[in-house]
């Protein structure tokens, strides 16, 4: 069961935890590099503890050891926070076309992100006048090859790339219809390269099919990608267009311009 916000405790119930998110925030009062005196000082942690917990932090670069004793918030926060602000940025760009997309189609219309093997369904839109009997849920996840948003990014990906994500997956397939062979993936790939879109033939769920158009960023670099889903007997070709033009409309919201590509 999903947890309400007011499920949520006020403090982290594990304590070392509780004393990074302590000296984090200490790093984070300051600009510059802070010993670890005054650290140990300002979090009431015992010298010994903060520099256990803050070399910790280090090795995962969360922070920066500028000099022996001293230290400052590391770059893997700001790449988290530039990832995260990335994703929060093309939600909130997506949403009013989306919503506008759902209702031309009257069909679920999602939002979904790469995250290592699987897209990450991050907004929707849909109603249940749609008739579908699976709707992915916020968050929820599904492998690469086997929708037409992972298919998109697999697409950006060079021929060694793909090749290990089928080494490490096995194209495991959970319909009859589904991709489970590299050759048959590779020529799927290329014609989503042709195309500049991406379908799922009942490859994730039987009696479902989707289309994908990719969101691109002001780099060009494909960020996300919006789909439309329906039950096989209903989804229309002349949505297509739409799909697209909706895809472009977030794109050049979030700063991108045709001919740009990363």
């Amino acid at each position: 069961m999903t947890k309400r916000p007011s499920d949520i405790p006020s403090k982290p119930t594990v304590q070392v935890i509780e004393r990074m998110f302590t000296l984090i925030d200490v790093l984070a009062s300051r600009e510059e590099a802070i010993s670890l005196k005054d650290i140990s000082e300002k979090s009431g942690l015992h010298p010994s503890t903060a520099h256990r917990i803050l070399n910790d932090l280090a090795t995962g670069r969360f922070v920066d050891r500028t000099q022996p004793g001293s230290y400052r918030l590391g770059m893997r926060l700001l790449e988290l926070g530039n990832l995260v602000k990335g994703r929060l940025n093309v939600r909130d760009a997506a949403l009013a076309p989306m919503r506008e997309l759902h209702a031309l189609t009257q069909q679920p219309v999602s939002l979904s992100v790469r995250q290592g093997d699987e897209i990450v369904y991050i907004e929707r839109a849909f109603s249940e006048r749609s008739g579908m009997q699976v709707v992915r849920a916020i968050g929820g996840r599904a492998p690469l090859h086997l929708t037409s948003v992972g298919k998109l990014f697999l697409a950006g990906d060079d021929p060694q790339r793909i090749r290990a994500y089928v080494t490490r997956t096995g194209l495991q397939g959970h319909t009859k219809n589904s991709i489970t062979q590299l050759e048959t993936l590779e020529r799927e790939l290329s014609r989503v390269r042709q195309y500049g879109q991406a379908n799922d033939n009942e490859e994730l769920e039987l009696g479902v099919r989707c289309m994908a158009a990719g969101v691109y960023d002001d780099q060009g670099k494909l960020i996300a990608g919006l789909s439309i889903s329906a039950p096989s007997g209903r989804m229309e070709d002349s949505w297509l267009p739409k799909l697209k033009e909706t895809a472009r409309q977030i794109s050049e919201t979030l700063g991108h311009r045709p001919g740009t590509m990363a």
